[in-house]
C-alpha cells in the first residue's frame, strides 16, 4: 500500500475528507462539502480496495475515485438543491413576492392577519392585509401588492384576477355591448 508519513494514502483521504465535512457542518455554505465527500468516500473505497490493488496502481485508482466521486457529489449538490443553491428558497426583494401564492395562517382582514407563502424565503410568514373583506384561515391566497416591507396585501386565489383575466373580461363586456347595440339597431 502507498505510504505517506507512515500512513496509507487512503487513510489520509478519509481523515482529510472527514475534516472538510466537519468544517462544512460548523460553517455551512457549501464551501467544503463536495471536496469533503469526494475525499471521504474515495478514501473509504480505497481502504476496502487496498488488498486487491497493488501499491503502484493505488494512487491512480484513488485519483480516479476522487474525480468520479467528486463529479457525482457536485452533480448531486447542484441538481438536488440540498443547500438551496438554485435560490428557489429565497426572495431577492419585495417586488419578487408579487404573484406568489400561499395559505392564510391567521384570518386576514383589511387591518390584520398572517400568511405563509409557498416560496417566501427563509421566513415564509408575513403579516398580511386583504384587498376586500375577510379571508378565513386555510384559504389559498396570492400576493397582489408586496408593499415594500414585511406587510403584504393578498387576495383570495378564488377571487384573484390577473391582467389576462381582466383583459378577457373587458373583451367579453365589449363583445356583449356590441351585440346589444346591434340587437337594438335591428329592432
Amino acid at each position: 500500500m502507498v505510504e505517506l508519513l507512515d500512513q496509507s494514502l487512503s487513510l489520509l483521504l478519509v481523515i482529510a475528507g472527514t475534516i472538510l465535512v466537519v468544517a462544512e457542518a460548523l460553517a455551512p455554505g457549501a464551501h467544503f462539502i463536495v471536496l469533503g465527500v469526494a475525499l471521504l468516500v474515495s478514501g473509504l473505497i480505497g481502504l476496502f480496495l487496498a488488498s486487491f490493488i497493488g501499491p503502484a496502481l493505488m494512487p491512480f485508482v484513488l485519483a480516479g475515485l476522487v474525480l468520479g466521486v467528486g463529479g457525482a457529489a457536485l452533480w448531486a449538490y447542484r441538481n438536488l438543491d440540498i443547500y438551496g443553491g438554485k435560490g428557489s428558497g429565497q426572495t431577492s426583494d419585495s417586488a419578487s413576492l408579487k404573484g406568489q401564492t400561499g395559505r392564510v395562517t391567521e384570518e386576514v382582514t383589511q387591518t390584520a392577519g398572517e400568511v405563509k407563502l409557498d416560496a417566501g424565503g427563509f421566513n415564509p410568514y408575513y403579516a398580511a392585509r386583504s384587498v376586500h373583506g375577510t379571508i378565513p384561515e386555510g384559504t389559498e391566497v396570492v400576493v397582489v401588492d408586496p408593499g415594500g416591507g414585511n406587510v403584504i396585501t393578498v387576495e383570495s386565489l378564488e377571487l384573484a384576477e390577473d391582467d389576462i383575466d381582466r383583459e378577457l373580461a373587458r373583451g367579453r363586456s365589449e363583445a356583449e355591448r356590441v351585440e346589444r347595440e346591434s340587437e337594438s339597431d335591428a329592432i
